[in-house]
């Protein structure tokens, strides 16, 4: 595959059909600039803008029935850090359970990388089956089975396993960008950046829980790259530091010595037990220890968000539930007394407040989940007084 988009009009979206597969990224259109003008409005989903082969920005037609543009990058901001000859090594983690299509296609991605892995790597956390382990071994991809439910169990198990200089990580619901593993290990141009994180754009926006999902809780953290510096977070001990604004767990690479320096990723947390936030616990960690982390938007992943509002809200519930969970983590590791005064205070004041503005009648579209949103809150606050250390 040709890198996106190419030299004709319809190349952007004929390569993007053919990653995707027959039915394409139902509502996502792919505009690329250097050949068409940018849309005057939003379609019924999303349009992604392209140039140079990168992505800019994007509008989208939310749930709310608003058209919201995403602010443009700038030429020097989408612009690709210089290819370095001799990139380290990289291994690919990818951890999985009982989703052996999800695998399929995602690993399918792979071979198309400009540069290649030095190994892939797919965790199978406690499937029931063996379809798992043959489709990671008909793609030649090392398979580790980890019977301990957990994704940053998981996960662990693959940074242990991992040979490479550099771990990348993405999910079995993914589908790679030909030059997303390039732009990531790219992006580790200084000793300081023990992480780097990745532009995660939906791969399809066909279904209303979809749309909701890209409008209230999307991965993407825009088209401009920002370094997190870790004396910017060592001067802002008295606040929490955003470090969820990082990135995705869908899309991240981590120094392979980072792990000897900062400890793996807390196995409280994420899918299968606090159920969210083991991605951003571990950033906060890495600038807690005196890495810099680095959000990276040239590195494109596309992401399959889950298609009925029923599992919408059961992902909105462990969002919640691993945050808060989360947040009573970095506090018991770093000590910093921010965290717990967002968990105990602050939160449950904003809370409140939506409470308030919904039983005044009040209804807003980002108030669809209110309750399980609370609920997953204080759900994530017992099970870390269930399972706290020291």
């Amino acid at each position: 595959m040709s890198s996106i988009p190419g030299g004709h009009a319809n190349t952007l979206e004929a390569e993007l059909r053919e990653m995707f597969g027959v039915d394409g990224c139902a509502g996502v259109r792919h505009v690329d600039l250097d050949i068409q003008d940018a849309p005057e409005g939003c379609d019924a989903g999303m349009i992604v803008l392209w140039r140079g082969g990168l992505p800019v920005g994007h509008l989208l037609r939310a749930s709310d029935g608003e058209c919201r543009i995403a602010p443009m990058a700038t030429a020097q901001d989408s612009s690709v850090t210089t290819p370095v000859l001799d990139l380290p090594s990289a291994s690919v983690v990818i951890c999985t359970r009982d989703r052996p299509n999800e695998l399929r296609r995602c690993l399918a991605s792979l071979p198309r990388q400009t540069f290649p892995p030095e190994e892939i790597i797919v965790v199978d956390n406690a499937s029931r089956g063996s379809e798992t382990r043959e489709v990671a071994l008909a793609a030649g991809a090392i398979y580790v089975r980890e019977d301990r439910p957990g994704l940053d169990i998981a996960r662990n198990r693959g940074a242990l396993r991992a040979t490479s200089q550099i771990v990348a990580y993405t999910d079995d619901d993914v589908l790679l960008h030909p030059q997303w593993l390039e732009r990531l290990v790219t992006a580790f141009d200084s000793p300081s950046i023990g992480a780097v994180t990745g532009l995660v754009l939906p791969a399809e926006l066909a279904t209303e829980a979809q749309r909701y999902f890209e409008t209230f809780w999307s991965f993407g953290q825009g088209y401009t790259p920002r370094i997190f510096r870790a004396a910017d977070f060592a001067a802002s001990r008295h606040e929490v530091f955003p470090a969820w604004k990082i990135g995705a767990g869908a899309s991240m690479a981590f120094r392979r010595d980072v792990f000897d320096h900062a400890g793996l990723f807390d196995e409280r947390l994420d899918v299968g037990q606090a159920g969210c936030s083991g991605d951003s616990e571990y950033w906060y960690r890495l600038l807690a220890n005196g890495y810099d982390c680095r959000y990276q938007p040239t590195s494109v992943a596309f992401h399959f968000h889950r298609r009925t509002m029923e599992g919408l809200a059961k992902q909105i519930y462990s969002y919640m539930r691993g945050h808060s969970a989360a947040l009573l983590v970095q506090h018991e590791r770093t000590g910093v007394k921010a965290n717990l005064t967002q968990v105990l205070k602050w939160k449950p004041l904003w809370y409140l407040g939506r409470v308030r503005r919904r039983l005044l009648g009040r209804r807003v579209p980002e108030d669809h989940f209110l309750w399980q949103e609370i609920a997953g809150y204080a759900s994530g606050i017992l099970f870390y007084l269930r399972t706290r250390r020291g």
